[in-house]
């Protein structure tokens, strides 16, 4: 609306609102949350655009009405705002689920809880949802209905999985038995074994149950994280004592380039953290003081000869 719209402009852009998609949606359903209390503030503005109306037009024949247009003008661009808000969401959400209510349609599945509970929130309280909020529960839905019209292919998924989860466990195990024996360490951390659990709720589902294979997928891969998690740290230990020989021969082909491969306090050093390494289990700590001590040393003598 601009200033040069006349009395007549301003009722017909009333009547307009009125068959809004998103006033009518209002109508429709019962607003709560974020948009009820946004709607009680618009819907007592609306009113008051309406007596507005009422009452210039029995004025506009004797009296001045431009200040009360101009105040209409004013209110108007936020309550057409509200309106387009609530329609623009409502229309997002319907768009992007119809799809996917086909493909449960056609799997022949049960209309999922996320898929009522997104509606509901549209119908209600469409202002509560951002763009964000809706694409992701679009997606866990669609997540979802892939896992009903699939599911024998999903159920060998999961159970691959736990297959997966399962050699996962055992060469975990066999990381940490070769630290412990390779590294002196204290107790490695050791993740209770889901996997019989989980295989166990698996074999239980007696029938199509997406939200609850979703679930069960989320726990193995938490379970399957925090093995590996272990089996990383125990990998680590192992790392650093293959690193440290690696330093030490280096170090010990360095002197050999400088010609101070026979020198005694080298040779003695390179021994010390030879034996350290050799050790089972060796002492990270004191080996890795070996290995700098040698390089030191070198660094040192390598000054003195140069």
């Amino acid at each position: 609306m601009t200033d040069m719209l006349t009395l007549a402009d301003v009722a017909t852009k009333l009547v307009e609102l009125e068959s809004h998609p998103g006033l009518e949606h209002l109508r429709r359903y019962s607003p709560a949350g974020v948009t009820a209390q946004r709607w009680a503030l618009i819907e007592a503005a609306l009113g008051r655009l309406w007596d507005d109306l009422a009452r210039l037009e029995e004025i506009s024949a004797s009296g001045d009405i431009a200040d009360g247009i101009e105040r209409m003008n004013a209110v108007y661009p936020e309550i057409l705002a509200f309106f387009d808000s609530v329609d623009d969401i409502n229309t997002m959400v319907a768009k992007q689920i119809a799809p996917l209510l086909r493909q449960i349609d056609s799997a022949g599945g049960a209309i999922l809880n996320e898929v009522t509970d997104l509606l509901a929130a549209s119908a209600t309280d469409p202002l509560s949802l951002t763009v964000d909020e809706i694409e992701r529960r679009i997606a866990a839905i669609a997540e979802l209905a892939a896992l009903q019209a699939n599911w024998p292919e999903a159920i060998a998924e999961t159970s691959a999985r736990l297959d997966a989860l399962r050699d996962a466990v055992k060469h975990a195990a066999q990381t940490r038995e070769r630290a412990t024996n390779k590294v002196l360490t204290g107790p490695l951390p050791v993740a209770a074994d889901a996997e019989p659990k989980l295989r166990t709720e698996l074999a239980s589902m007696a029938g199509p149950d997406p939200t609850a294979l979703r679930e069960l997928q989320q726990r193995i891969a938490s379970a399957l994280q925090r093995v590996r998690q272990d089996e990383a740290l125990a990998q680590g230990l192992l790392d650093r004592r293959t690193e440290l020989k690696g330093r030490l021969r280096a170090y010990a082909a360095k002197a050999a380039r400088l010609g101070l491969a026979k020198d005694r306090d080298l040779m003695s050093l390179r021994g010390t953290a030879s034996g350290l390494l050799a050790q089972q289990p060796c002492d990270l700590r004191a080996v890795t003081q070996a290995v700098v001590e040698y390089q030191q040393t070198l660094a040192t003598k390598r000054e003195a000869s140069s």
